[in-house]
């Protein structure tokens, strides 16, 4: 076994997740690598996730936080610098998760902290999750990984991670949200930096030394299409699973519904119900909204383009 070291000098999400799975599909059986990045504000949903179920979009764009989605499934988690990631990649005979679980609960243990796992995803710190964990198998490679909660900013995870369930009904998989907490709370002073420490200390112990990972322009060159990927409005935005959108309310003009079909992160089918005497409106909102790509802000702006009653039904969206 060649057991490696690598901690990425990016805060990029895109880029830290595309080297995540660049690593799973090419390192080789024969090797392990501890893979561990800092992202800065981000938020991270799993494989098979409805984004606009889990996180409230138009707050990160405005805020400039980050959607990335992972190559894994499991829940949504909110990312910044006070999170420590990591990521264990090797071939399946090497891969034993129970194994790397004691490896991330030996290094919290080596600083004071009582820790133990919870089933096969979670691991918890006197009760509370500190840190949660997914899974993926590419042939005969196998990748373990997830984060490491040190000092994050838990009340604005609350704010990117809470959403109004009442105008979507998705399908998919949903979030399930845990108490959790910093291990900084727990042993003050405690930095990624030492979480990292730390981390690497309880690797050798079980593994030996780990060499830092050789990477070169041939590897930053070999990211660039998972970076792309990542990037890409289809991965982040229209895999997400079909799901509906719909709200009502009372206008001058009288009572409308509106409900959307949206596949593959487009508006596939448009109804609206209204007692208007506009007998045209049901169809100018159908050409007007059919098709377009689900992001609530444009589809708002598309109707207030429309002008008259057309126009008032943005107010759906908000």
């Amino acid at each position: 076994m060649n057991a490696y070291w690598y901690v990425s000098p990016y805060g990029d999400g895109w880029k830290n997740l595309a080297a995540d799975e660049y690593f799973l599909e090419h390192l080789g059986p024969e090797n392990l690598l501890l893979y561990l990045y800092i992202n800065d504000r981000a938020v991270i949903i799993g494989r098979n996730q409805n984004p606009w179920r889990e996180c409230d979009t138009d707050a990160m764009e405005r805020d400039g936080v980050q959607l990335v989605r992972r190559c894994t499934g499991g829940g949504a988690v909110y990312h910044d610098g006070g999170n420590l990631n990591f990521s264990f990649i090797c071939g399946k005979e090497l891969y034993d998760v129970e194994h790397q679980n004691r490896i991330i609960l030996d290094a919290v243990q080596s600083l004071g902290i009582s820790a133990e796992a919870t089933g096969r995803n979670d691991l918890l710190a006197e009760g509370r999750k500190f840190s949660g964990h997914a899974f993926c198998s590419r042939g005969g490679m196998r990748q373990h990984h997830g984060t490491l909660l040190v000092n994050a900013d838990l009340t604005v995870m609350q704010k990117y991670l809470t959403v109004s369930a009442e105008k979507l009904k998705a399908k998919g998989v949903s979030s399930v949200r845990s108490r959790v907490v910093n291990l900084a709370e727990l042993a003050p002073g405690l930095t990624v930096e030492s979480m990292a420490g730390a981390l690497r200390q309880a690797a050798e112990n079980a593994f030996g030394p780990l060499r830092d990972y050789p990477v070169s322009g041939d590897t930053e060159a070999g990211i660039e299409p998972y970076l792309a990927k990542q990037r890409s409005w289809q991965w982040r935005m229209g895999s997400s699973p079909a799901f509906a959108f719909s709200a009502e309310r009372r206008f001058p003009w009288g009572e409308a519904q509106l409900h959307l079909n949206v596949e593959q992160g487009k508006v596939a089918e448009v109804r609206l119900f209204s007692d208007s005497l506009d007998v045209e409106l049901p169809e100018k909102v159908q050409s007007t909204l059919l098709g377009c790509r689900y992001h609530p802000g444009a589809l708002a702006a598309a109707l207030l383009a429309q002008g008259g009653a057309a126009a008032d039904l943005a107010a759906l969206f908000y």
